[in-house]
């Protein structure tokens, strides 16, 4: 694939020339390294890491995979782990120390969306490519022109989005909604988002319960009481890591999967260390299940998959292959770097140039970036029901949401464009048990 530098990719360059300076011309085409480095921001520690651990093992595989298979360009790769528990301040302060080496090309930064809009304007600053592996807050693109940020993984506008149009495929007459989201930035976004996509398409939905818990919380008995009393048709929950065990732990043995149809947004990641109840509706924030048909026709992706439960004696989730498509999106960008650079080793400028607007071959699918560097990203939405052969939960009545049908065009606020969704938009999409 050809890439040519766009009026974007050449303002980027007048950025990039004062840092450029700065490191002693280290930004200029040079002769390959000896490793590749890069920066990997993920959560190792604290309750965050039942999600961060999954996207750092997945780091850990693929870069094994892409040394094995000769590295980039002929270059191992090398990366350098930091612990996003640590908050934003100590962060922003790692990613300064590691970009200042003119030996780090690219940074794997965040899994926090907080972190991810700190880390932003510094890669802007220091003109250093950063791919947002997980960060899935639509606010990172949304009022800024961002050079140097790319995030090949989606938003949660059609991540939630494809919540809201499956709950009114399957279940039609549901018309009493309720929500129990965790209380900070990613909860309320959800929140906002699914109510805004209901109201639209089915505006006499009525929101008869709205819970925020604390993140970390260890007990749900209150909001289960209060839930079960509003007797909602559906409710629907973005709680993730040990938020979503504990609820699910406790949710079940009163009754809640049974009087309500549940909506576990990240509720893939539980399937093999719980015990759902068939028919809860589950999903993975993007194309992420190691077991679609589209990953299981990749032999790539059933050899990471093979190799991943030998080596960490599970099945991957979805951050897992988020954090592995984030380092096979920049493995080809900086492989095409180096054709368009005839073999020179490209520099942190020409590698974002090659970022910019391109299809990328994922391990579960296809993604395209847009001018604002957000990615389309198909939504994967299904039920779960027990496999007997694995031993436990997958999803079935799988659906798979072509991104770019729950994307808004480029330059509308995002919520005002839900806003103008209607009931026969829901009929241009693809239905239930369509992607099987």
């Amino acid at each position: 694939m050809q890439n040519t530098f766009n009026r974007r990719a050449l303002a980027r360059i007048g950025l990039a020339a004062t840092a450029a300076l700065a490191m002693g011309g280290a930004a200029l085409a040079q002769e390959a390294p000896a490793e590749f480095n890069i920066g990997v921001f993920t959560f190792s520690s604290g309750p965050a890491a039942a999600y961060g651990m999954p996207g750092r093992q997945g780091a850990e595989l693929m870069i094994d995979m892409i040394n094995e298979s000769g590295g980039i360009g002929g270059v191992p790769v090398r990366a350098t782990y930091v612990d996003e528990a640590q908050g934003a301040e100590g962060v922003i302060s790692e990613y300064r120390r590691l970009a200042n080496n003119p030996d780090t090309q690219v940074m794997i930064a965040a899994l926090s969306s907080s972190n991810c809009l700190a880390l932003a304007p510094v890669a802007e600053q220091i003109g250093m490519p950063t791919i947002s592996w997980n960060c899935d807050t639509h606010q990172l693109f949304l009022n800024e022109d961002l050079q140097y940020t790319f995030r090949p993984n989606g938003n949660t506008i059609p991540e939630f989005a494809a919540f809201a149009a499956y709950l009114m495929e399957v279940k039609p007459d549901a018309r009493r909604i309720a929500i129990i989201n965790p209380d900070y930035a990613f909860g309320h976004d959800a929140g906002e988002i699914v109510k805004a996509t209901l109201s639209a398409i089915a505006p006499d939905i009525e929101v008869v319960a709205e819970l925020y818990p604390s993140l970390g919380s260890s007990t749900f008995q209150t909001e289960i009481s209060r839930l079960s009393a509003a007797r909602p048709d559906a409710i629907f929950s973005n709680l993730w890591g040990a938020d979503l065990e504990n609820f699910v732990r406790q949710a079940q043995p009163r009754g809640l999967f049974n009087q309500s149809q549940m909506i576990l947004a990240l509720g893939e990641t539980v399937l093999e260390s719980l015990s759902l109840p068939d028919g809860v509706i589950v999903g993975v924030l993007g194309d992420g299940w190691w077991n679609t048909p589209t990953a299981r026709a990749n032999e790539m992706t059933v050899e990471f998959t093979e190799a991943y439960r030998e080596r960490f004696g599970e099945y991957p989730v979805f951050p897992t292959m988020k954090m592995a498509n984030a380092l096979l999106f920049m493995q080809q960008a900086v492989e095409d770097a180096i054709a368009d650079a005839d073999g020179a080793w490209p520099s942190r400028d020409e590698i974002a140039a090659a970022m910019e607007g391109r299809t990328f071959e994922s391990l579960t699918g296809t993604a395209v970036l847009r001018e604002d560097n957000d990615a389309l990203v198909d939504q994967v939405v299904g039920m779960s029901a027990q496999d007997d052969e694995l031993g436990f939960s997958v999803m079935t009545n799988m659906v798979r949401y072509p991104g770019e049908a729950l994307m808004p065009p480029l330059g509308e606020d995002p919520i005002a464009w839900l806003g103008t969704l209607s009931a026969e938009w829901l009929e241009t999409l693809p239905k239930p048990g369509s992607y099987e």
